[in-house]
């Protein structure tokens, strides 16, 4: 189904990249280095799924393991041996990456908002997650690269993606000291930094 179509891999790649800049642009050069780290991930990862699927070439290969190119060589469907797998993957997988865009979107916002009357933002989204743009980010990667469409790329990049953006968080939240002080002290003893607690899911209306 994806196998060969370059085309398509160069306009996704292109897109999902946009968005990454859009609202995740970097600051610093630290912050590009771990921009690029992402980017490298959106190029090799798209390449895969589009453009040559390698994760079902090392599995065949490597490992001698005889399976057909079927479903535009989706690990799912192939394991599993039917093409539901690969829907109910693809289903999943996109329920994560829409709710992590949504993350992305709204921090965001938010973030700008408080920006432009210079004060810390703590209501919405930020009473749940102090980092909701990275926990978005997250989200949105392992969707898409680990439970839609695996590849080998995807699931070495995962936990590097999340490493460096544990470090770049760390680094904003003593900047936010910085500026804020005890109130941003205060902020961050109540607020997890990327997964909510389910008392504050029940507690917060959006």
């Amino acid at each position: 189904m994806h196998v060969g179509t370059w085309g398509l891999a160069i306009i996704v790649t292109v897109f999902v990249s946009w968005l990454m800049y859009r609202y995740l642009a970097p600051a610093s050069w630290k912050e590009w280095t771990r921009a690029g780290v992402l980017q490298a991930f959106i190029i090799a990862f798209y390449a895969e799924m589009y453009g040559f699927p390698l994760t079902i070439y090392f599995l065949t290969r490597f490992f001698g393991l005889d399976l057909a190119w079927n479903e535009g060589g989706n690990l799912w469907a192939q394991l599993f041996g039917t093409p539901t797998a690969h829907i109910i993957a693809m289903l999943l997988g996109y329920s994560l990456v829409f709710l992590g865009a949504t993350l992305v979107a709204e921090g965001w916002r938010r973030i700008h908002q408080a920006r432009r009357r210079e004060t810390l933002m703590t209501d919405g989204i930020y009473a749940i997650v102090r980092h909701p743009q990275y926990t978005g980010l997250f989200l949105i990667v392992f969707g898409e690269g680990v439970v839609h469409w695996p590849t080998i790329v995807s699931l070495i990049a995962f936990p590097v993606i999340v490493l460096a953006y544990t470090l770049l968080a760390l680094k904003e939240e003593r900047q936010m000291l910085e500026q804020f002080g005890d109130e941003y002290r205060a902020y961050r003893q109540h607020i997890p930094m990327f997964i909510p607690r389910l008392n504050k899911l029940q507690q917060q209306e959006f």
